[in-house]
């Protein structure tokens, strides 16, 4: 459904995949990848968000690179250079912003593991941004100024997940709520860490996707932009 496209970027270009609606218009999403690279789960679900009536757009942040190596994910993901990248998501922003196909003229945000992290980060540093969701975001260098976020935002977390402890979903849950910002905040009980991509299996070739909570995940990310970007 989607094509690799080129975005203007500090007077060069990067690159991103992206997908339109079938109707031809619609507000804009900005998908971001998880410490793999932009894989082909990252650009099957920028074309569910086509399907669904999204312009989609999925910004390749690692430049060409992927890997399905843990270790080389880690590398790869704590390479990125905060400064650098907050300059390529506003690009991308910026370029969704003024693609034609997208109407109304607003934004939303989502990320999986690193991008779920990088969809804070990029909601709290640019207000072109009306809805944010996070998956199980985790990134130990960008660090979200949750006091300056307007959009609406959406956590998704799993009880079980090693990597993104309960105390800290609970702690960005109170300080989003103190500040005064929307926010719901999701944890399915009994769940790992990816819960939500259909295509990874654990060190043991056993798959860590939960269908039912998918679905329920993916439901609760269609209402969100249903209310905040149409």
């Amino acid at each position: 459904m989607g094509e690799m496209v080129q975005i203007p970027y500090n007077g060069s270009s990067t690159n991103g995949y992206l997908a339109l609606p079938t109707s031809g218009q619609g507000p804009g999403v900005v998908v971001l990848q998880e410490w793999w690279g932009l894989v082909p789960h990252i650009k099957d679900v920028a074309d569910r968000f086509a399907a669904a009536g999204y312009v989609a757009l999925a910004p390749d942040l690692y430049h060409g690179e992927s890997t399905t190596s843990p270790d080389q994910a880690g590398k790869l993901m704590m390479s990125l250079n905060i400064a650098q990248t907050q300059k390529e998501l506003d690009a991308v922003i910026d370029f969704l912003s003024n693609h034609q196909a997208v109407s109304p003229k607003k934004i939303g945000t989502v990320g999986f593991c690193m991008g779920g992290q990088l969809s804070l980060y990029a909601a709290s540093k640019n207000d072109k941004v009306n809805a944010c969701v996070v998956f199980y975001g985790i990134h130990p260098h960008f660090e979200p100024d949750l006091a300056n976020i307007k959009a609406a935002v959406l956590g998704l977390y799993a009880e079980k997940d090693p990597f993104v402890p309960l105390e800290s979903v609970k702690k960005l849950e109170e300080t989003l709520k103190s500040l005064g910002k929307t926010v719901e905040i999701k944890i399915y009980p009994n769940l790992d860490h990816a819960f939500f991509n259909d295509s990874r299996k654990d060190a043991y070739n056993k798959s860590v996707y939960n269908k039912e909570a998918a679905e329920d995940a993916w439901q609760r990310v269609l209402s969100l932009y249903k209310e905040h970007l149409q």
